[in-house]
């Protein structure tokens, strides 16, 4: 059994969901505005949290900022009939496990919820829009959470409380090789890392740090993170 939290000022629209989610046997609790939600996270331990973007008073965007200051590990999936709005781009920053249009994808909500993962929250960063797009799709179809950076700009800028582990391109716009991943280091310490690079002989070495040349297999860069993921102390038995 799962514990998700439903934030949406559509009370019927967000029965309707915990309705499908209790017949699963799972516990859905819904709440209507931003501050609810900061109650319930703040007394228990909910495996994802499923928002709705545009609210009146604090927006979606905002309550999954001040959720993860509560809960660092929470899942997160935002839905949206504005998929171009500037408050999304806030959401994202914050690593989310997907953003669904309105009206909901059932099938494919079930199936994000039922593998999210808790403090599973990965940092891409790759300069390449396909293969950044193709990781992240990757991490969220295995429950992952995802933030993408594509400059050393844009590592500086990420608003995510706790990523579990980074992924990152040793050669990135805005700085010299390797500098991306120099500040997550620095910002996250002890953050497990896997560099993705063409040169492996440039990659420094430390704690935490493995190498994947490029061209790389995905499927053993992710088995590697799942592996990593399962050695956390909260994991172990």
């Amino acid at each position: 059994m799962r514990r998700y939290l439903l934030l949406d000022d559509n009370r019927a629209l967000a029965e309707n969901l915990a309705e499908i989610l209790r017949d699963e046997g799972h516990q859905a609790t819904i709440v209507v505005s931003g501050d609810e939600a900061l109650r319930e996270v703040a007394t228990t331990r909910f495996d994802a949290l499923v928002t709705d973007m545009r609210m009146p008073g604090m927006s979606g965007a905002d309550a999954v900022r001040r959720i993860r200051r509560v809960d660092p590990g929470l899942a997160a999936v935002v839905m949206t009939a504005y998929p171009r709005e500037d408050d999304l781009e806030t959401a994202r920053r914050e690593g989310l496990l997907a953003v669904l249009p309105k009206p909901v994808p059932i099938s494919m909500l079930m199936g994000l919820l039922a593998s999210a993962r808790r403090d599973g929250l990965v940092v891409v960063a790759e300069d390449d829009p396909a293969l950044s797009d193709n990781l992240s799709e990757v991490l969220r179809a295995r429950g992952f959470s995802c933030v993408t950076v594509a400059s050393v700009l844009d590592a500086d800028l990420l608003s995510c409380a706790a990523p579990f582990a980074a992924l990152v391109d040793l050669r990135m716009p805005g700085g010299p090789d390797g500098e991306t991943l120099r500040r997550l280091r620095a910002r996250y310490p002890g953050l497990p890392t896997f560099v993705m690079t063409a040169w492996p002989d440039l990659t420094p070495l430390g704690a935490g740090v493995e190498v994947f040349s490029k061209p790389f297999d995905t499927a053993a860069l992710i088995g590697a993170l799942e592996l990593k993921y399962a050695e956390r102390p909260e994991a172990r038995p």
